[in-house]
């Protein structure tokens, strides 16, 4: 059965860092895009940030441009986001995503129809 499973979320002060963990089971994902989206209290989920298969080419939303990296390891069936200077607006349920979606296109994918999600894991920022 084809799951993804987030890990590493938890509660941080402003200015710190989190690395949030997606694996993978099942050799499919090699060659699926990967990406993380978040949901904040009464918000919709919004796109965070896609890698695909390569680990090459990789797209963030404005947001956390600069301060969340997203990396894969060269099996693909492992990504993470490693979030750096967090804010109390980072607060959200995290979910890992996969598709074979181009990351560009990622955060233009109605949320429905994508094709893979883990079952999120919270991250919550505050002083």
């Amino acid at each position: 059965q084809l799951q993804l499973a987030e890990s590493g979320g938890g509660s941080a002060r402003p200015g710190t860092s989190l690395r949030l963990t997606c694996r993978a089971s099942g050799r499919e994902f090699r060659f699926k895009t990967m990406a993380w989206f978040r949901q904040g209290p009464e918000k919709e989920r919004e796109f965070v940030a896609a890698v695909d298969y390569t680990g090459d080419n990789k797209y963030y939303t404005e947001a956390v441009k600069g301060r969340f990296t997203i990396s894969r390891a060269y099996t693909g069936q492992t990504a993470w986001l490693k979030m750096d200077s967090l804010k109390p607006d980072d607060t959200a349920i995290y979910y890992c995503a996969a598709d074979t979606t181009a990351p560009s296109d990622f955060a233009q994918r109605d949320r429905g129809s994508i094709e893979y999600w883990g079952q999120g894991t919270q991250v919550t920022v505050s002083s």
